[in-house]
């Protein structure tokens, strides 16, 4: 996806936030949000805590020896529409090291980062590249983000020129997280599949090998007011199923839930948090819900994520699964392309609406 080719206003292109960070002492207009709108940056604690499934137990789950972490699963997707994956195979050196290159990239200087912009020819947007989210208004409120999205899966796709060089090891370690996180969804999926009555491999046959991952790295930089910006505006994601190596350093995220309170996702460390995404909630005709989350920020540290978003090839239909509609439940969205979904995606996120409300019948 690309912009319209005309970028010639400045507003469309906003300053690098890391930048900007360091030399303001209050967040520029563009990004405080209205009054009514602005996060409380202590979130609420939950109720009830998501629960931590431990996937080696879960791999083992088929002959159902451990009933306790599928009922784990289905409590939080239910109740929460994400957990916390222990026992995901990842060492804790592993784990640390992606978030160290992570890190590391932000880290390097300006021009070196900027080699990997998202605007070609310094006008035109696309969704590949460091920077930020599309801007599509003057009034738009940004967000107190950079990000560098990359496709990681599958090879035809990489736009090789975008993997960086530096830190040395950024590109490796990246390759090999990519392939573990595979697993890690494709046993999540299964077991998501058999949770909805539907067959064991239809939401991974969904992920086929020309489907497309995203690797979203996310920055976030300390705020002089964090109680009036949103580090990332509210949204659900438009992936299949999306999985987030989480900073374990300093907090962020918050997920709302169904009273419309907004709850602080807990830190675990060496946990990976995995939730579901718009295209599970429409296949599944709304049993498995896709959960609304933002980012604050922080006064002091900043904090950076690691995304990994699964999308259907991009000319695939999205429509609940015909097994999971019948007269007492009928289809409640309507069929899209997975790249119309995903464009979609970005037009809202600008706009603070959701993706997923422009499908429901």
């Amino acid at each position: 996806m690309t912009g319209d080719g005309n970028q010639d206003q400045p507003w469309k292109i906003p300053p690098i936030v890391q930048e900007l960070a360091a030399g303001v002492q209050a967040p520029p207009s563009r990004y405080v949000v209205r009054e009514q709108d602005r996060p409380d940056v202590a979130g609420a604690v939950m109720p009830e805590p998501i629960p931590l499934v431990d996937l080696s137990r879960l791999s083992a789950a088929s002959d159902d020896p451990y009933p306790d972490e599928v009922a784990k699963l289905r409590s939080a997707l239910q109740s929460w529409g994400l957990f916390l994956a222990v026992g995901h195979g990842m060492e804790p050196s592993f784990v640390a090291e992606m978030m160290n290159v992570t890190k590391g990239f932000y880290k390097l200087p300006r021009e070196e980062k900027q080699k990997y912009s998202n605007l070609v020819n310094g006008r035109e947007f696309r969704i590949e590249g460091y920077g930020n989210d599309i801007v599509l208004s003057e009034n738009q409120t940004l967000d107190w983000c950079d990000r560098f999205y990359i496709i990681v899966e599958p090879e035809s796709r990489k736009v090789h020129s975008l993997w960086p060089t530096q830190p040395p090891t950024f590109s490796d370690t990246l390759r090999e997280y990519t392939a573990r996180c595979r697993e890690i969804v494709n046993l999540v999926l299964a077991n998501m599949a058999k949770l909805v009555g539907l067959h064991e491999r239809y939401f991974v046959d969904m992920l086929d090998e020309e489907a497309v991952t995203y690797a979203r790295l996310n920055y976030y930089p300390h705020c002089p007011e964090p109680d009036r910006v949103f580090g990332l505006k509210p949204h659900s994601d438009a992936s299949v199923i999306t999985v987030v190596l989480i900073d374990d350093t300093v907090s962020g995220l918050q997920v709302q839930g169904d009273d419309s309170v907004w709850y602080d996702v807990p830190i675990v460390p060496n946990a990976l948090l995995i939730n579901v995404g718009d295209v599970i909630e429409i296949l599944s005709n709304g049993l498995l819900k896709s959960p609304v989350h933002r980012v604050v920020t922080n006064l002091e540290r900043e904090r950076v994520s690691l995304v990994m978003f699964y999308s259907m090839e991009p000319e695939k239909e999205i429509e609940p699964a015909p097994e999971l509609v019948d007269e007492e439940r009928p289809g409640r969205y309507r069929k899209t392309k997975t790249k119309d979904y995903i464009a979609e995606l970005f037009e809202t996120l600008a706009r603070g609406t959701r993706a997923l409300d422009k499908v429901k019948i």
